[in-house]
Parts: structure tokens; sequence; C-alpha cells
């Protein structure tokens, strides 16, 4: 979801990272778990904590998501 809101591409990212495109898939369809350090620097490139990242819950799909103000 952050990759898709800021507009990078898997490639991208995965060379901002240091991995194969191939994983940031993998990643973003719940087939692969980041090692804990893989898993700290998505959320340093990102400016987040890693909870805001991995979740042990899925998180809802982008467009089932209820806004509130």
């Amino acid at each position: 979801m952050l990759r898709a809101e800021r507009g990078i591409s898997r490639r991208e990212l995965a060379e901002a990272l240091g991995v194969h495109y191939q994983t940031i898939g993998y990643l973003e369809r719940g087939e692969y778990s980041p090692s804990l350090h893989l898993a700290l620097r998505i959320a340093a490139y990102f400016e987040v904590t890693v909870e805001v990242v991995f979740s042990t819950s899925p998180f809802p799909r982008l467009g089932s998501r209820v806004e509130t103000a």
C-alpha cells in the first residue's frame, strides 16, 4: 500500500533495499515473510514504524477502507 501510494515501482523499491524485485511482489502478496533486518529496512525506507508496514492480522483491501471524519 505504501509503495503504491507513493508511486514507487517494485523495481525501484527493490533496488533501494538491495533485493530482487520479485521479492517485493512476494512480500506484497503475503507469500514471503521478510527477515527482521529486511522488515526494518523497509520501514526505514518509508520512514514509518515496522508495525505500519507489517502486522499479524491482515490489512483491509484498499477498496474496502472506510474513511471517517
